[in-house]
């Protein structure tokens, strides 16, 4: 485990801190310096989107950090397919906001992590809950959280056709660390809100009033716990 080769990706681009936190985690995992291949700019809610009718292009920022063009899963691809095809786990975040329930489906975090399956790597997709009103995201804090989360989950044998998706809970500074839960994500719908206003319609839903199923990932994240779900694709 200490020499595995982690790609590193995101959907709210390259330089976003969330990112540069999942480096943090990655070095303390793995001896090999993380590869990051993540878009030139935010793709958040892209979902699975990719290109096939047109060029990527890709610029190196550093030895081992590319910034493209593409979307999450673009970026997955572009490394497996040409950059770094020798990456043994694809980690995606850590994500500015929750990836919960419903979530996975448009989450172009998640997105890049099941096409790292796809192809047969085992992955982890992060996120952070945020909510309006409290404290500023405590990327630092962040990563200590997910270390040994991400430790444990690279050291278990990987069923073909899963990946796991982990959500930490948005908590006052000076708030104890919170506990880890292994739970179902939340099959409930977002909600069908919108306004209108001169012939245009507005999404206005409120994510933080979302339905929740008791015991389930949105349930748990939202009173607090880091919660840790295992996904199927097939």
């Amino acid at each position: 485990m200490s020499a595995l080769q982690l790609l590193l990706t995101n959907d709210d681009g390259v330089d976003a801190a969330g990112l540069a936190a999942l480096r943090q985690v990655a070095r303390e995992i793995s001896s090999q310096p993380p590869i990051v291949v993540a878009p030139d700019e935010c793709h958040s809610g892209a979902g699975h989107r990719v290109t096939t009718l047109g060029p990527l292009r890709v610029d190196l920022r550093d030895e081992r950090i590319f910034a493209t063009t593409g979307t999450p899963a673009d970026c997955v691809r572009l490394a497996l397919g040409a950059v770094a095809p020798e990456v043994d786990w694809v980690l995606a975040g850590i994500n500015h906001g929750g990836n919960l329930g419903a979530d996975v489906f448009m989450s172009g975090t998640v997105a890049a992590v099941r096409e790292g399956v796809l192809h047969g790597k085992p992955g982890i997709a992060t996120s952070h809950y945020h909510r309006k009103g409290l404290d500023p995201l405590d990327w630092n804090r962040a990563a200590r959280w997910l270390t040994p989360i991400v430790r444990d989950l690279v050291s278990r044998p990987w069923t073909p056709g899963t990946f796991w998706n982990v959500n930490l809970p948005h908590v006052a500074a000076q708030a104890p660390d919170p506990q880890v839960v292994h739970c179902d994500l939340d099959p409930s719908p977002l909600q069908l809100r919108y306004r209108s206003e001169g012939g245009e319609y507005h999404y206005a839903g409120d994510y933080h009033q979302r339905p929740r199923v008791p015991g389930s990932d949105v349930d748990h994240c939202f009173q607090g716990a880091i919660t840790v779900s295992l996904v199927r694709l097939y």
